[in-house]
């Protein structure tokens, strides 16, 4: 059987002008994770359309679809094509969960939640020539899973070729939050056997991983000991956490002993307010600065994820986040317009309240302001957060950022780090379009190599116990 497997693209990952570093990251793995459930003799095509331009002047006999929100239109002219050339044709992903009936018309059969349990029931009915039109995700569990076709990944296309997940899900419930709506009828975080996630590691070449767990830290035994058997593997990783999962016992040195050496951290705002009517309970009476200051202690660095938007901001709330961040000296922000995503609590509650502008979903980005604000307008709004990027990748505030640190070598990890991701775009555009990516890992991990803490600064901190 011919199988062609597709994640559509935003157009300017595509653009034969200029392409983003963010899209040419790490490889996504849903549909590579699918695809060891095929059968070894299926002729097997993964593209991923952010790193390469797709082919559709062929003929498979089944074609499967990874849609989330701002390629919707794009993924449905995809399913369109392929299905008027007689093929079968899957969508599954966020955005198919969050709106089955938008989706049903351009495809054969539809997928709603995670596919480990699904994808296997419909291959089983396709041979019997009875597949259903829609399959629901109830059985959630990670155990057995085969490992991932990685054969079927293009590694030269990507900066950090290694991206793995080791869960699903997140255990807290964020009102804005996309992920509750795709694990909506079953388990909404669950982890996989610490064995087999490290069997998983382990065939993985070179040092560098990126978790794209949504909270790595999220299960605190499995990631004790997780950690525990990296050690002496000799890997640096990323992934992401929250704010409490860093203050809570001593995980987070755990981590770092194990090879952590940048975490995403969801600040998101500095408003009790906002954190409680956005249900982000994990962060409040929470002391980012402690945070912050336990990361820098372990030589972490942090992306620190701001949102912008939300009910109790003023327009000077840019210029208060920008100042904190580089005063407490966090190595990358992430800013977000508030986007209240369909399937989510944020888009019923604003949709019941008759705040919602547009549903052309290509303005769902975290760009574009697509709902009726209320203490900024919209032009204050999408200006202040370009300026607020504008204002924090300064060279000037790159570099009062770095001098934050102690070490001569943490400040200038930071400003390496800092600088060579926002100020060198057509550096990475010409080594994304020669695919020499590869070529610049060795610098990546040399910058993420361990910072050793001032004892003065590790006397400063002692583990806060929940």
């Amino acid at each position: 059987m011919k199988v062609k497997m597709i994640l559509p693209a935003l157009a300017e990952a595509e653009s034969p002008f200029w392409r983003p570093i963010k899209y040419s990251l790490f490889p996504p793995l849903g549909l590579a994770t699918l695809a060891a459930y095929l059968s070894p003799d299926d002729d097997i095509d993964l593209q991923d359309q952010h790193v390469e331009k797709l082919n559709l002047d062929d003929n498979p006999d089944l074609v499967i679809i990874q849609v989330y929100i701002t390629n919707a239109y794009r993924a449905y002219q995809i399913a369109d094509h392929y299905r008027s050339r007689g093929a079968y044709v899957l969508l599954g992903g966020l955005h198919v969960t969050s709106l089955p009936e938008e989706a049903a018309p351009h495809a054969d059969s539809i997928f709603i939640g995670p596919g480990e349990d699904t994808f296997p029931q419909f291959l089983t009915d396709y041979k019997n020539r009875n597949p259903k039109k829609v399959y629901s995700s109830s059985l959630r569990t990670l155990t057995g899973i085969p490992p991932i076709r990685r054969d079927l990944i293009k590694r030269n296309r990507y900066l950090v070729p290694n991206s793995i997940v080791v869960s699903r899900g997140c255990p807290h419930h964020c009102d804005f939050c996309y992920k509750d709506a795709f694990f909506e009828g079953g388990r909404s975080f669950y982890t996989q056997v610490v064995d087999d996630a490290l069997s998983e590691i382990d065939r993985l070449p070179g040092r560098h991983l990126y978790f794209l767990d949504d909270h790595l830290l999220g299960n605190a035994k499995f990631a004790t000991e997780l950690f525990e058997g990296m050690k002496g593997m000799n890997r640096v990783f990323q992934g992401a956490a929250t704010v409490d999962s860093i203050l809570r016992g001593n995980l987070i040195e755990k981590a770092a002993e194990a090879g952590l050496r940048s975490l995403f951290v969801g600040f998101e705002t500095f408003s009790p307010e906002n954190l409680r009517q956005s249900n982000k309970k994990q962060n409040l009476e929470k002391d980012y600065i402690q945070a912050v200051n336990r990361l820098h202690s372990l030589g972490i660095m942090i992306n620190g994820s701001f949102v912008f938007g939300l009910d109790e901001d003023d327009p000077d709330v840019f210029k208060r986040t920008v100042e904190w961040g580089v005063k407490n000296a966090i190595t990358t922000s992430t800013y977000h317009i508030l986007t209240p995503y369909p399937g989510t609590k944020l888009f019923k509650t604003m949709e019941e309240q008759g705040r919602i502008l547009t549903r052309n979903w290509d303005l769902y980005d975290t760009r574009n302001v697509v709902y009726q604000t209320k203490n900024l307008t919209a032009e204050q709004l999408k200006h202040g957060y370009h300026r607020a990027y504008d204002e924090f990748y300064s060279w000037r505030n790159i570099a009062r950022a770095s001098l934050q640190h102690e070490s001569a070598k943490h400040k200038l990890k930071h400003f390496c780090y800092t600088g060579g991701w926002k100020k060198f775009e057509p550096v990475w555009n010409f080594l994304i379009k020669t695919h020499s990516l590869n070529h610049i890992l060795p610098v990546l991990e040399s910058v993420l190599s361990r910072v050793k803490p001032s004892q003065s600064h590790v006397e400063k901190l002692e583990p806060v116990h929940a």
